[in-house]
């Protein structure tokens, strides 16, 4: 999977990514790359534009102020005019896009949206053809990945970019490019890669918030499919606070519970247990160590793969 998307392509992934975080310092270092890999600033201008169709125009706004802080002197994009019969065109685009007509119930309680859709993304951005369809469908993937809330309309856009010419591995790459700068999108730190990773199976990575007071708390990030060996917590529990993303938490003897953000787990001292990432998700939590003199963690077994590919 690591070569299923070409350098420029995976560099237009994770510009797309962060531009819809509105995380500039890591566009600035996506862009960057990008320019590395081939990807010239009127693709990235093309790119960053779109960003407005499905994050707003703030976010597109200072993405597009970003890449002009590093490339102020480039070619001269040429803006063609707005379509004339640009619903008819549009409806034409989306056609071919999706590989069939697109109507529906939502559609019929709201003809605006649908006439806005056709007109101007299929009609005006779409028409457009300063970069192909497929790499449009990598941005959109890439920029809806990273938010909350849209799943409908990124599993449309899956099926659009295969439709397009994605793969299923150039997707998963694109979702896992996605997963990665959302993570680090943290409001605590991404960390370094965990010291303790010979208790992990899979790759995480650990920030340290604070040890005063006693109350060591720890932002841990752990990738899709990683989780810790099972373990126990001796002296002192432990508590989780989960921030983002999809998770597992299992005591032993109990069956597994999915976590999301925003769920809290209470981990009393004694309890055999693990957690980590969902097969398909980053996932994110604050461990809080319950103070206590003779604190200590014992790590025990690998969770094995049986048993979590069941989840």
């Amino acid at each position: 999977m690591a070569n299923a998307l070409n350098e420029k392509q995976q560099s237009i992934a994770e510009v797309s990514a962060y531009a819809a975080l509105g995380n500039q310092e890591g566009l600035k270092s996506a862009i960057k790359t990008s320019l590395d890999k081939g990807v010239n600033v009127n693709e990235l201008k093309e790119i960053l534009v779109q960003v407005y169709a499905y994050c707003g125009f703030p976010r597109s706004l200072n993405a597009l102020g970003t890449l002009m802080q590093l490339a102020p002197e480039s070619a001269q994009d040429t803006m063609p005019a707005l379509q004339a019969n640009a619903l008819k065109v549009g409806t034409e685009n989306q056609t071919k896009l999706v590989g069939a007509e697109v109507k529906g119930a939502l559609f019929e309680f709201a003809p605006a949206i649908d006439e806005y859709l056709k007109a101007h993304l299929f009609g005006d951005i779409f028409a457009r053809d300063n970069v192909d369809w497929e790499t449009r469908e990598i941005a959109t993937i890439a920029m809806l990945a990273v938010r909350d809330g849209v799943e409908s309309q990124l599993n449309a856009h899956i099926n659009i970019g295969k439709h397009n010419g994605l793969t299923n591995e150039q997707v998963a790459e694109i979702l896992n490019i996605s997963g990665h700068a959302k993570a680090k999108n943290v409001v605590f730190g991404f960390g370094e890669e965990n010291p303790y990773g010979q208790y992990f199976s899979g790759k995480s990575y650990l920030q340290k918030i604070t040890t005063e007071n006693g109350v060591p708390m720890f932002n841990v990030t752990f990738e899709p499919k990683c989780r810790n060996n099972w373990h126990i917590h001796h002296g002192g529990g432990q508590i989780l606070l989960v921030t983002q993303g999809r998770g597992w938490y299992q005591a032993w003897g109990e069956e597994p519970r999915e976590l999301k953000a925003g769920d809290v787990v209470n981990i009393p001292a004694g309890t055999k247990h693990w957690h980590g990432a969902a097969k398909d998700s980053w996932f994110t939590h604050i461990a809080v160590e319950v103070p206590s003199e003779e604190g200590k963690t014992e790590w025990l077994e690998r969770v094995a793969d049986s048993e979590y590919n069941k989840l």
